[in-house]
């Protein structure tokens, strides 16, 4: 009996892209399954990836996934949205959120089949970001928290528990902010303009009316009044040909002209002042020495010297062992072991073979065919045969090896929470015992933020006056989890701290970036290393709020491109589900976790290769467009 060749996924992926044209209404639509995140591009879907085996985790991510993306591309609107749309970033998420809750719901009413698909989605994506863990409220993602909110409401249904505990969180917040109008929420949803409508006056109930922007139908209906008014003045002007208005035309004329004169001359006679004073002519100085100027104040950043603090009182530089007692990092870091045991075999295999490939540059060498020396002894039976027989000794020579430091610099932003975040943390353990036995000092960082949308620092700027673009409006945390100097077996269970609850806000990762690069330029090493490991771009709710959208963004290219002109540090990165590419000069992008430690190791191992082409071709590197 012949074997089958064909993948038995075929025909389920086959129904499952036909079913998603019908359902998104556009028969146009092309449907693909990839390993990279799911999303719609144009006339695009990726769904995502089926195995042969067809394991029921993954068909019901993919239709739950399908089933998402379909109903959005039906019920969704894009001028209808982009009209409405907030300013700033919080309530936009909030706004993108509900849309996206109000055409699940509507697929949900006309088709009832796609809640229960939907669930599994929303299951599986609460339950990857660590939703179920979260106790403290500042920990939950409010826009998720409202989105799943509004899907609860107008469709009924339980939602998965991870994803009910970030609704239940905020409930009682949202319940009382907008009780009144969360009861529309039914009336509103087969019309997107009325729900965009509704969706602002929420964002506004909940505090966020600041970022909302102008009202679109406010500003069309003075456009609408002021072109009734020039209308009106239009019929209301009298003619041009008139006698009696050429008299007042020629009365009105010399006191206009006389006062065009004054202005003339009062204007003549202000720049002739101000040019007296720019050239220093006649200027009368005061009596005494002239008071000196403050100097200005230090730039926060060398990389861009226009980038702005608001406050810079609360943000902490701190270790980890100062962020909790000792039994608490004991116990932390028990679990990161329990929780990692399966991965940590693959990752000690190739931190012996990082281990393997440093040491054998280390040690000693050989030279051949030497005229004097130790008789090579693979060269012993021709020197019987012929005793006289030249070139057949070797010399030790020593490699030279230059002293190293190596600096980990993790992302610990709560996009990082769960899975990404334990790899993170494991991987860079074995890295840590791993280089310090081939004599490469290695240091572990960490950066976040102390609390969510703004901390003590958004509290002064809102007590203050709320001054026009602050810059930066949040309380850094900078978290030392290991020195430089610091032998591993003493910090070990400080990275069990990356599992603490809470410990995973915001990243700012151009202040952070800079950071690390001032605590590797100071130190001795010859050569100096900066892996960063990050989930995506820079995001601060409150700076990037009340600041240009690329605010962050923008800074971080700064930092870059200043470390990388300096080259003092080599620098690169590994980019978590997200391209940072874009960014780095040096970087690889991975879009599963489990590829980190691979990626972390044979980073890290292609650095020391003496040929450069090699090292290129072992990193896999992608340089930047």
């Amino acid at each position: 009996m012949a074997q089958k060749s064909d993948n038995p996924a075929d025909p389920f992926k086959k129904a499952l892209a036909e079913a998603t044209k019908v359902m998104a209404d556009d028969p146009d639509l092309s449907v693909s399954y990839t390993v990279d995140p799911a999303g719609v591009s144009g006339d695009a879907m990726r769904l995502p990836q089926i195995s042969r085996r067809m394991s029921r985790d993954e068909v019901l991510l993919a239709r739950g996934t399908a089933d998402a993306l379909a109903l959005h591309r039906r019920y969704h609107d894009k001028a209808t949205h982009a009209r409405y749309v907030p300013q700033g970033d919080m309530a936009r998420d909030l706004y993108e959120a509900m849309e996206t809750a109000r055409c699940e719901a509507m697929g949900a009413r006309d088709m009832p089949g796609t809640a229960g698909n939907i669930d599994a989605k929303i299951s599986a994506d609460a339950a990857r970001a660590g939703y179920g863990q979260i106790r403290d409220k500042a920990d939950a993602p409010l826009s998720v928290a409202a989105g799943y909110l509004i899907r609860h409401l107008a469709t009924g249904r339980d939602l998965p528990p991870d994803a009910a505990n970030v609704m239940e969180l905020w409930r009682p917040f949202m319940e009382q902010s907008a009780g009144d109008a969360l009861n529309a929420v039914d009336d509103t949803l087969a019309d997107q303009a009325t729900f965009a409508k509704f969706a602002r006056q929420i964002i506004s109930d909940l505090g966020y009316g600041d970022q909302l922007g102008d009202d679109p139908d406010n500003l069309d209906d003075e456009a609408e009044e002021d072109g009734q008014e020039e209308g009106q003045e239009e019929e209301q002007q009298p003619d041009s040909t008139g006698d009696e208005d050429q008299g007042d035309e020629a009365d009105a004329s010399p006191e206009q002209a006389q006062d065009e004169q004054q202005d003339s001359s009062q204007a003549q006679v202000s720049a002739d002042d101000m040019a007296d004073q720019e050239m220093g002519e006649e200027v009368e100085m005061p009596e005494g020495e002239a008071p000196m100027e403050p100097p200005a104040p230090a730039p926060i950043s060398d990389a861009d010297p226009d980038y702005k603090v608001y406050d810079t009182t609360c943000d902490e530089e701190i270790a980890a062992e100062d962020l909790a007692e000792p039994i608490e990092l004991e116990r932390l870091r028990a679990y990161l072991d329990q929780q990692l045991e399966p991965l940590k075999g693959a990752v000690s295999r190739l931190a012996n073979k990082l281990q393997r490939r440093l040491q054998a540059q280390q040690n000693r060498s050989w030279e051949f065919d030497l005229e004097e020396g130790i008789l090579d002894a693979g060269r012993l039976a021709r020197v019987v045969a012929n005793p006289t027989t030249p070139l057949s000794f070797k010399q030790e020579k020593d490699t030279e090896f230059r002293d190293t430091v190596v600096t980990l610099l993790l992302d610990n932003s709560g996009s990082m929470r769960g899975r990404p975040i334990s790899i993170a943390a494991i991987c860079a353990d074995v890295l840590a015992r791993t280089l310090e036995r081939c004599s490469v000092k290695v240091e572990i960082l960490g950066f976040t933020t102390r609390a969510w949308k703004g901390g003590q620092a958004r509290e002064k700027w809102l007590n203050e006056g709320r001054e026009q673009q602050p810059g930066r409006l949040n309380d850094l945390r900078h978290i030392i989890y290991k020195h430089a100097d610091a032998p591993w077996r003493r910090t070990r269970d400080n990275l069990g701290l990356m599992m603490k609850e809470g410990l995973l806000k915001e990243n700012i990762d151009g202040e952070a970036l800079e950071w690390a690069h001032r605590r590797m330029v100071v130190r001795p090493e010859a050569r100096k290393i900066l892996m960063v490991i990050s989930d995506g771009a820079p995001v601060d709710d409150s700076t990037l709020s009340v600041n240009p959208a690329n605010y962050l963004e923008k800074h971080l290219r700064d930092v870059i491109a200043m470390v990388e002109k300096r080259r003092q540090v080599e620098l690169l990165a590994i980019g978590i589900g997200h391209d940072v590419t874009r960014y780095y000069e040096r970087a690889v992008t991975i879009t599963d976790v489990e590829q980190l430690a691979g990626a972390m190791t044979e980073q890290l191992a292609s650095l020391f290769d003496a040929d450069p082409r090699a090292r290129a071709r072992v990193m896999g590197i992608k340089r930047a467009s």
